[in-house]
This record gives C-alpha cells, structure tokens and sequence, in this order.
C-alpha cells in the first residue's frame, strides 16, 4: 500500500499534512525499531560471548533494503575516465643487455642474419651480499698507538645499509610486518633476530626525524591551505589518535593521545612547546564562546601581547582568576593559544583548513573550507523505510552532486558572476522542504554550514573536498591492521617519521627505496624530500587566490 501512496492526489490539503506527519511518525518509529533490533543482536552476541559461544554470523541478506556498511559517494559523483594506454618499455631503465642467439644447427643453409628483435624483460635479483672486511691495523711504537681502519661509509653495527634499508622499505613502503619482514630476511640466509629487525626500524633515527621536520616546515610553507583529518591509533594498548596534513605535494603524520584544540595546534607547530597570547584576538573569541564580561576583564589584566608558556599561563590563572570551571579554563587556553599561532612569525602558519566539520577545528585558522564528500556521507546515511521517502531521498541526492559537479567546473574557470549564481543557488538547493522529516532536518543542517562549503568559491586553487586526508589516513589503517599498533612512544615517533617520508616520496614521484637506502648508506647524492617540495611549489603556486587578494 505504502508504494503507491502518492500525496499529491490527496485533495484535502488538511489530510495531505495529517498522512505526511503520520509518515513521519512512522518513520520514527522504523528508526527505533531497527536500533532496537541491532542492539538486542549485539547484546545476545555478548551473552554467547561471554558463554564462549560465537555471535551471529554476518551473513548478508538478499534484500536490497538492508542498511550498507559504508556510505561512499563515488558511485555518485564519479567522472567518465577515458582510457589510454601508454607504452611502459619506455620508462624501463635497462641495466644490461644480452644477446639471444638462435642455435645454427636448427638454421637452413642458406638463412641470413637480419638483425635483431628488442624484447624488454624486467626482473630482480634478490639474495645476500655478506662481506668479510679486513681491516688494516698499523701500529706505532715509538707512540704506542694503533691505527685501524674504518669500514666504508654506510657499514657500521652487523648489518650494512641494504638490510637496514630494505627492512624499512618493507615495513614502512611495503605495510609488512616485523615477523614477515624478519621472515624474508631469513629466506635468503640473513642471520637476524626479531628484536634486531625491531632496533633497525626505530633506534637512532635522529637523521631521518630532522628529514621528516624539514619535510613538513616545507610542506606547510608551500600553501596557505592544508588538508587535516585523525584517525585512531593505539600506543602500547592505549587509545591515541594520528593526525594527518597534507597537500599535492605533501604527508606528515602525527600521533598523539587526544584531539583536541590545543592538540591540534601541537601537530600545526610540529610540536613545539605551547605558546598562549592574551590581546584582542582572544578575547573576542572568548566573547563569542560566553564567557562572561567580569572573567574577560579580569583576564584582561594579565600582561597583553606577550607570549606566555604554560606553566606561566597556568599559575596566571589560578592567581588572577580563580575558580575557574573547566570548561571556563579549556575557552581561555583555547583563545590564547589560537591567538598565539595566528601571531607566529617564525613556524609557517595555516590560513585555511580543508577537512570535517569536527569541533575543534573551527577558529583555528583564519579560514575553514568544508569537505562536500563528507557532508554528501550524511545523506548515504538515510535509510527511509517508507517508498515515497526513498525517492525524495534519492532526487535531492541527485540535485546535491548536480550542484557539486558545478562547482568542480567554477574551480577550473573562476568567474565573479558564476559564483554570485552559485551561491544564489545554494540558497535554493538547500531552502528545499520535501516534507519527510528527517531529509528537512540534514538539509537545514548543510545550509548552516554555507560558509564553509562555498569558500572555494573565494579560493578556488583549493579541493572540494579533504579525501587526501583521508586517503592519508586510510594508509595508517592498513598499516594499524598489518601491525596493530607502536608498542612506545619511539616506536610512534618512527611510525610518523617513515610514514610521512614514503608517503611524501610517493607524491614527489621518488622511489621511497632508493630514498632510503641513499640516505642509510650515507651517500646523500639524492635530493631531500624537502628542497623538493619547496622547488615544485614555486611552479604550483597553491595560494594563487590568496597572492591576487
């Protein structure tokens, strides 16, 4: 019955809006019933559990109308791709050539040679190079001294610099695991103990924790704007976040144990010591959060325009004001600390962030740009039971990324009266009323959010939406299933160190490979992930909205 209801031919318009609230209701209370339904399948498992039985299986159902396990939008939003293939043989390096004769006993007498037909074979040669090294010892008597030589350059401890460069390759480029890692080594006869292939991944990596700096100071110097997205990571079996920034040119990795403002402003500052500023800036922000007019005078009085650590701030507050509440406490350090990064003059400062609408990224830069994917995500997540709902869903859907593949189109020709219209029919779009409840409540929701959503119609060298970030994030996934997570907090520190340079180096188009093994080696003859960041950014110009304004 409810598939042919139409509300249109009901006459009445008084019994019209009784039959479309009443499917509301209905709607309601299907809704219910389903996080009813899933909550009394997921205690019974835990009961079985707990009995040591096993749950219900995940069986999946014939029905169309069960609810997806996730809410991509690809499908959706996806353009046509035209297909080429192009000629790979001319990319191959050749490392040696060889000469494939055809045995002349097999050749008529009278068969003359007429060249040579070029075939191009890749392949690899993967075994042990052990090295017996004899090193001279000279011995002075008259000085009593001896003199004995150095190994070459690359070669200290037990294992030269293709292990160790190979066995981060592996873990860090290749997602392999410690046990895997150690089992290859050992396949080809190396002689080497799990926690030797633990000290090669994470102990003394001072070098390549200066890269990965140098690497992000660039990458945030390269454009005004920055994607940012977390993911969850645990150190040692406790819950932690990984924080991940990029751009076209960059991946920098962070993992911390919250994800907060003030944390968030760590991974903007590479971690540097917290700094909290008090002048104009933060008390509107303060103003803007509620905090009342007498707290913000007394908070006033504290010495303004001068930068403030924590421990100084802290003892400030519990002087000057005190029995503050904690959520009074968390606004104050919140506006000091924004206020203290936005006057940062010797770390690169963000001006606009590309990611969700996630609370504690408002205010932290001047600018925030919205992720349309993720917001499209919000109607995926519909799951209307009544016919009728189901295809108001699915037209306005339509009419969302109809809008969306405008804005793609404003993004590669920017001009002033296209998006004067684009924000005329944002305004349109998004005042629609279908009448199913839940539909009028997430479009009233994506209307609140219009600053954001059209800043690139104010920027249009920015993306539409954050999927580097999470594409970056999705590498910390596959990584975090391969290996769980970093039992230390050194072993964190390597995680983001090696993740950021394979990742960069992949997006600079340089074998993460020979990156490593010419920088274990000690040779140095490859450029730094850093100087080539800042050179491709001269030629990108990622801010040119911002250098025209």
């Amino acid at each position: 019955m409810l598939e042919d209801l139409d509300l249109s031919s009901i006459a009445d318009e008084r019994a019209r809006e009784l039959v479309q609230r009443l499917l509301n209701v209905l709607e309601g209370v299907m809704a219910d019933l389903r996080a009813a339904q899933a909550e009394n399948q997921r205690l019974r498992d835990e009961i079985n559990r707990l009995k040591g039985e096993q749950g219900a299986p995940a069986i999946k159902p014939n029905t169309p109308q069960a609810p997806p396990k996730h809410h991509s939008s690809e499908k959706e939003r996806r353009q046509p791709k035209i297909w080429s293939q192009d000629r790979k043989t001319d990319r191959i390096a050749i490392d040696r050539e060889q000469v494939a004769q055809v045995d002349p006993t097999h050749l008529p007498l009278d068969a003359v040679c007429k060249g040579y037909e070029d075939v191009v074979v890749q392949d690899v040669i993967f075994r042990t190079d052990n090295i017996l090294f004899h090193k001279e010892k000279w011995y002075s008597p008259s000085q009593h001294q001896s003199s004995l030589a150095p190994l070459p350059q690359g070669y200290t401890g037990q294992f030269g610099p293709g292990i160790k460069s190979l066995a981060l390759t592996l873990y860090f480029g290749g997602q392999m695991s410690e046990p895997k890692v150690a089992e290859l080594l050992r396949s080809v006869g190396v002689q080497i103990s799990d926690g030797h292939i633990s000290n090669l991944l994470i102990k003394d990596q001072v070098a390549f924790h200066a890269e990965k700096d140098a690497l992000y100071r660039a990458g945030l110097a390269s454009s005004p704007w920055q994607h940012l997205d977390d993911t969850s990571t645990r150190v040692n079996g406790q819950n932690g976040y990984c924080h991940i920034v990029c751009n076209p040119l960059y991946t920098a990795y962070f993992t911390t144990e919250a994800k907060d403002r003030l944390t968030v402003l760590d991974v903007l500052t590479n971690r540097r010591p917290r700094r909290f500023l008090v002048n104009a800036e933060a008390l509107g922000f303060l103003e803007a959060c509620g905090l009342s007019a007498v707290r913000r005078q007394q908070l006033a009085q504290l010495p303004g325009d001068t930068l403030l650590d924590g421990v100084v701030i802290h003892a400030l507050l519990e002087a000057h004001l005190p029995g503050l509440g904690p959520q009074q406490r968390k606004w104050i350090l919140d506006a000091t600390a924004v206020a203290a990064y936005h006057a940062e003059l010797e770390y690169p400062v963000v001006r606009l962030l590309v990611c969700d609408d996630a609370p504690q990224f408002p205010l932290v830069t001047d600018e925030l740009a919205l992720c349309w994917v993720h917001e499209g995500r919000h109607y995926k997540k519909l799951m209307p039971y009544v016919p009728h709902h189901r295809t108001l869903v699915e037209t306005f859907v339509e009419r969302f990324w109809t809008y969306y593949d405008q804005l793609l189109a404003y993004r590669k020709q920017p001009m002033p009266e296209e998006a004067v219209r684009l924000h005329e029919e944002f305004e349109v779009l998004f005042s629609t009323v279908t009448g199913y409840q839940t539909l009028d409540e997430r479009i009233a929701k994506t209307r609140a959010k219009k600053r954001g959503l059209l800043m690139v119609l104010a920027h249009p060298d920015i993306p539409l939406h954050n999927n580097p970030a999470e594409l970056g994030a999705r590498a910390r996934v596959r990584k975090r299933d391969v290996s769980f997570g970093p039992r230390t907090r050194e072993g964190a520190t390597a995680w983001d160190t090696f993740m950021t340079l394979a990742e960069t180096a992949t997006k600079l188009g340089v074998s993460f490979s020979h990156y490593m093994h010419d920088r274990v080696s000690g040779a140095y003859q490859m450029p730094s992930l850093a100087d080539l960041i800042a050179t491709r950014a001269q030629s990108l110009n990622l801010g040119a909205s911002w250098n025209t304004s």
